[in-house]
């Protein structure tokens, strides 16, 4: 995707949590052709290392992004992306908290262990790294950016915990945004619908489950389609820059229109 008419971010420094894949993929790879300097982390070692060499090639200045892989629901790991990243920049101006995981269950059949596996990862680890954060992005009136979900904004049968933890994060979004508004310091939300990455493999359905499911979201998104991550990425580069000055505390739904929606 041409990265045309959007805003220049060169000069900025922006960490982007769950950066191998997906969502947090294509915003590292967009903030790249933007001129962000980048320290991008997650999981899958490999995959980083993939990432971070593609950003590399298409900077315009070449910058070497910083990658560090950790587990985000490990409070060191945690201190240590922050740590890492200051000491290796000198400051922070955007934190993209995009790392998340999604897992099927209702009322009926989840289980304590997937309600605080999914909030681990999709709330306490937001928390935590905001947390360790804020001190730099006071100090350069930077922004934050949150992943969350239109599962945050609507309610499905299915998804119990999932859910739940994405109507945290833009709780989180709307709480932080007012406490930090005074030092200027704004705190955003997209709220994705369905989409192409594969986000739903990785939480247990089958290729077949996963195609249907596809396939179904031509019914119930408006557009008639699933979405695709470079056109959430866009979303997130837009409240990351300087261009969205005056916005602050919003949860965007990037979701084709399904937010809208209500059954007949």
């Amino acid at each position: 995707m041409a990265a045309q008419g959007l805003s220049n971010l060169t000069g900025k420094v922006a960490l982007i949590t769950g950066a191998s894949s997906g969502v947090g993929a294509a915003t590292a790879l967009l903030f790249s052709r933007l001129g962000a300097s980048l320290s991008l982390t997650g999981r899958k070692k490999e995959n980083l290392e993939k990432i971070a060499k593609q950003c590399e090639d298409i900077s315009p200045s070449k910058h070497q992004p910083l990658y560090i892989s950790g587990d985000l629901t490990v409070e060191k790991e945690t201190r240590l992306i922050l740590e890492d990243t200051i000491k290796h920049f000198g400051k922070l101006n955007v934190l993209v908290n995009n790392a998340g995981i999604i897992e099927t269950g209702t009322i009926e059949n989840t289980s304590l262990e997937q309600y605080d596996k999914m909030f681990n990862i999709n709330v306490r680890s937001v928390y935590h790294l905001t947390m360790l954060a804020v001190p730099y992005l006071v100090s350069s009136k930077g922004n934050i950016v949150n992943v969350s979900s239109v599962n945050g904004l609507r309610s499905f049968a299915g998804v119990l915990t999932y859910c739940m933890s994405k109507s945290a994060v833009d709780q989180f979004t709307h709480c932080v945004a007012l406490e930090l508004a005074p030092k200027q310091v704004r705190v955003n939300a997209v709220n994705p619908g369905v989409l192409t990455t594969g986000l739903q493999l990785r939480g247990g359905l089958t290729e077949e489950a996963f195609k249907q499911f596809l396939e179904r979201s031509k019914t119930t998104h408006a557009l008639g389609r699933p979405g695709e991550a470079e056109e959430v990425a866009v979303a997130i580069a837009f409240l990351a820059s300087d261009e969205a000055s005056f916005i602050t505390g919003v949860t965007l739904p990037v979701d084709g229109g399904r937010h809208t929606m209500c059954p007949r």
